[in-house]
């Protein structure tokens, strides 16, 4: 297998590294094509190179062969389908429903924290998320449901593995991106989910992201709403 995986700006772009830390942290080995932002006007260089790829013109894009496949979600579902000996989703079909239903409200929810609080790795913002939190009660609401159905899920374990079904699976990765945007404004959340956002950070393959993301050094003004510059 010969996997070449198109991404955006590990800064900034949360579909990105959803499928590529899965692979990194499952040993998945595949080629890296990133293709940096300046604008998706669709004659931007990032529009321009990707609509050669794919006519979705996004990323991420993963090529297998003649295969071109768009979405986060779709990549790793197809990923889990070629890879029955990786666990990448839960093994047990409870779990595995869970699972699944819980990556389906993150790829469509939570659209307030999106708007508001966008991924910026290498960037902290006390004082904006105080500010989002206090002038817009919809983000404060998706963060308390975080909160409460992520440690839900942490605390119904039987074992004391520190991910939400036990062993690091597609719903860890998928739930990366929002942590980090939570860690990064510091947003106050419970010891339960605080020490799930700790366990994210150290987690093989995100760990790496996050490291990548930290030398990129790029400005992109269209992903910085609370800064003017770098």
């Amino acid at each position: 297998m010969n996997y070449t995986l198109y991404i955006g700006n590990k800064n900034y772009s949360t579909w990105s590294m959803r499928p590529w830390v899965v692979m990194k942290y499952f040993d998945i080995p595949f080629n890296e094509k990133l293709v940096k932002f300046d604008s998706f006007n669709d004659d931007s260089l990032f529009k321009r190179t990707m609509y050669s790829v794919s006519k979705y013109g996004t990323v991420p894009i993963l090529i297998d062969e003649d295969l071109v496949i768009s979405d986060s979600l779709a990549i790793c579902e197809y990923l889990a389908e070629k890879h029955h000996d990786l666990a990448l989703w839960p093994a047990d079909p409870k779990k595995r429903a869970i699972a699944r239903s819980l990556v389906a409200k993150m790829h469509s929810g939570f659209q307030a924290i999106r708007n508001y609080l966008p991924m910026n790795i290498e960037a902290e913002f006390p004082q904006i998320g105080q500010i989002i939190l206090r002038d817009h009660l919809e983000v404060k609401k998706e963060i308390m449901f975080l909160d409460d159905l992520l440690s839900s899920l942490l605390t119904s374990k039987k074992s004391n593995c520190d991910y939400l079904f036990g062993d690091f699976s597609i719903a860890d990765g998928f739930y990366a991106p929002l942590c980090l945007r939570l860690k990064n404004y510091h947003i106050a959340t419970s010891p339960i989910l605080n020490n799930y956002i700790d366990t994210i950070c150290n987690t093989k393959g995100i760990k790496d992201w996050i490291n990548d993301a930290l030398q990129e050094k790029s400005f992109v003004a269209m992903d910085e709403p609370y800064r003017l510059h770098r």
